[in-house]
């Protein structure tokens, strides 16, 4: 297989995965995993008390995964969703320990995805940028000193 075919397989494994959960989060679809720890049930209930949280949560992740199912903005649903798997991560190590192989795949997923795609990261990883000049007000393109 060659590394592009693997990127696709990585991405709509990673982008099938978070629409799966994602949706899951809001029709209900998948069985509660049984015997889950009370502090991670209580972490759960908490989020689900705010009434926006997993909304919040489920939607970003359903929409990430569009994105990377459809192949579009790729290095944004990365980006997007590098939080929720750190979260998801962190869930698992502190509240759920037993149930650490999926989010383990979920990262090893997403940081091949990051490194496929090195290249849109790179700038933003750069320790120094200076930005961009201001187009002058009369459109002329004339670039004005960035002030300090």
């Amino acid at each position: 297989m060659t590394s592009r075919t693997w990127t696709a397989v990585a991405r709509y494994l990673l982008g099938g995965s978070f629409m799966l959960f994602g949706l899951n989060g809001f029709l209900h679809f998948l069985p509660t995993p049984p015997g889950m720890p009370q502090p991670a049930v209580d972490f759960g209930l908490a989020l689900a008390t705010t009434g926006y949280m997993f909304p919040l949560i489920k939607g970003t992740e359903v929409v990430a995964a569009a994105l990377l199912l459809s192949n579009r903005f790729v290095p944004l649903a990365l980006t997007v969703l590098a939080p929720v798997v750190v979260n998801i991560l962190a869930f698992h190590a502190f509240l759920a320990p037993s149930g650490m192989l999926i989010p383990l795949v979920i990262l090893a997923l997403g940081l091949f995805l990051a490194y496929q795609y090195r290249e849109a990261f790179a700038p933003v990883l750069r320790a120094r940028h200076e930005p961009a000049q201001a187009v002058s007000a009369a459109g002329r393109g004339e670039a004005r000193p960035a002030t300090a």
